[in-house]
């Protein structure tokens, strides 16, 4: 009988501690999503951001909000890799509008293509608003725009004309917040691109899924997107596992692999993206 109780005693002691620490999580998340969502103005759900196709500003996003990103990443393609490079600010210029300016480079340490690589690959702006923030279900709903100036390689410049084409990509998001921890976006939409030179128009979708799970009290998270692109006669998806590090209040650093699932093009890729946030912080 003895033995008995000292199982009992500690299985019941076991069963305190573990409550015990639940309760504490629930407490930390709860008290570290009222400090994002409950600030002073206009309704916001804390949604967790995907890294490689990411979001204008966040969803729900206040006035005076911005950001700062710099990524950098490898293309492993079947002859030879390309080197990508980007500068973007966003910022909240009124409740739930957000702005985008970003300019992404090319390069490739191959002699062969390096004319043909080595550009500014264009000059994006984008415009995205929150049209629903529904805080019972967790779940906003966004609307935006995004517009391609595309450039020719370096070695033209001076040789051709400025403007090489024009994209032009409306788009649909929608996120949910399931408990806590536990993120789901969907982001997608029709693309248009023109090519000056042959002056031709080519229609494709894109189809993007991202799931995340937010470390309780933080904002690290681990997840995976799978991005899509179809056309009439393909369908290209990869998938992207990830994880983003809160370095300090307004310092994060997000790192993503690329898996192809058909490797007709390209390989294995890599993606880090640093992203800085003046001007407001965030609890850790």
């Amino acid at each position: 009988m003895k033995n008995i109780f000292i199982v009992l005693l500690l299985v019941c002691s076991g069963t305190a501690v573990s409550q015990q620490a639940d309760s504490i999580h629930v407490t930390t998340d709860s008290l570290y999503i009222a400090s994002i969502e409950k600030q002073k103005g206009r309704a916001k759900i804390m949604h967790a951001e995907p890294l490689y196709i990411d979001l204008i500003r966040d969803l729900g996003a206040r006035k005076g909000e911005r950001e700062w990103n710099f990524g950098t990443g490898i293309v492993d393609n079947n002859t030879y890799d390309v080197y990508q490079a980007l500068i973007e600010y966003e910022w909240a210029p009124l409740n739930r509008l957000g702005v985008e300016v970003e300019l992404p480079f090319t390069f490739t340490p191959s002699s062969s293509w390096q004319k043909q690589v080595n550009k500014l690959n264009s000059l994006k702006l984008a415009a995205q608003y929150t049209a629903l923030v529904h805080e019972p279900s967790k779940t906003s709903v966004a609307v935006g725009y995004l517009h391609e100036f595309e450039l020719p390689a370096f070695h033209a410049y001076g040789k051709t004309a400025l403007l090489a084409g024009h994209t032009l990509s409306p788009f649909f998001i929608a996120a949910k917040r399931f408990g806590s921890n536990w993120h789901g976006l969907l982001y997608t939409g029709p693309i248009w691109q023109y090519h000056a030179s042959s002056k031709h128009w080519h229609r494709s979708g894109q189809y993007n899924l991202s799931s995340h799970y937010m470390l309780p009290g933080t904002r690290n998270f681990i997840g995976v997107e799978v991005n899509a692109s179809s056309t009439k006669q393909d369908l290209d998806v990869t998938i992207r596992p990830q994880m983003r590090l809160s370095i300090s209040d307004n310092l994060l650093i997000g790192i993503v692999a690329g898996i192809p699932v058909k490797r007709e093009n390209q390989r294995l890729s890599s993606f880090a993206r640093i992203i800085y946030e003046p001007g407001h912080k965030h609890r850790q």
